[in-house]
């Protein structure tokens, strides 16, 4: 290379990229597959997939003894150092917990929870169990098979304000027995 003009003379290999011209070009080349992949690795959390992107061309930067004879970095470095440091942030962030404040810690989930979830569900499902067939029916199509009011009328060979009407009437039916058994709706 002629160091007067920069130009290369004849003869002679093409000049390595600047370490700088190489990152820009590792960036654009390798930054949108790395994004995917970190993104993956992520479960999808954009902003720790770019900051991890960011740390791993930094590294990139900071050794430039880990460029290949072109003068580029390769795929795989990159990869791997990418992937050990998404495992390093990932195990920061599972080691951290959260810190409640004082007006939030009713809210908190408990073991009773789930009992009382357990027994509010068999409570209503027993509750459903003891409606007429006509209104259980249609209650189990609307809300249970999330159905619309026209894919029910169509299982249960009624008209839709049929559909509907017992719907109305087995909500109250079943506010009613719940009511009556001590739930508070």
């Amino acid at each position: 290379m002629d160091a007067a003009t920069g130009n290369t003379v004849p003869g002679e290999s093409t000049p390595l990229p600047t370490h700088d011209d190489a990152l820009r070009l590792a960036y654009e080349t390798h930054g949108p597959i790395l994004l995917n992949y970190l993104l993956r690795l992520t479960m999808g959390n954009r902003g720790m997939a770019e900051d991890i992107l960011q740390e791993t061309l930094m590294r990139a930067w900071n050794h430039p003894e880990a460029r290949t004879e072109d003068g580029q970095w390769s795929r795989g470095w990159l990869f791997t150092v990418a992937r050990r440091i998404a495992i390093d942030h990932i195990r920061a962030a599972q080691g951290r917990t959260t810190e409640q404040l004082d007006e939030r810690i009713e809210a908190r989930h408990t073991a009773t929870d789930d009992i009382d979830r357990m027994i509010n569900t068999r409570e209503v499902r027993n509750a459903v169990a003891r409606l007429p067939e006509r209104l259980r029916s249609a209650l189990i199509e609307i809300y249970f098979q999330e159905h619309s009011v026209a894919e029910a009328a169509q299982n249960l060979s009624v008209p839709e304000g049929t559909v509907k009407s017992r719907t109305f009437y087995a909500l109250r039916a079943l506010h009613e027995d719940l009511t009556a058994r001590g739930f508070h709706l």
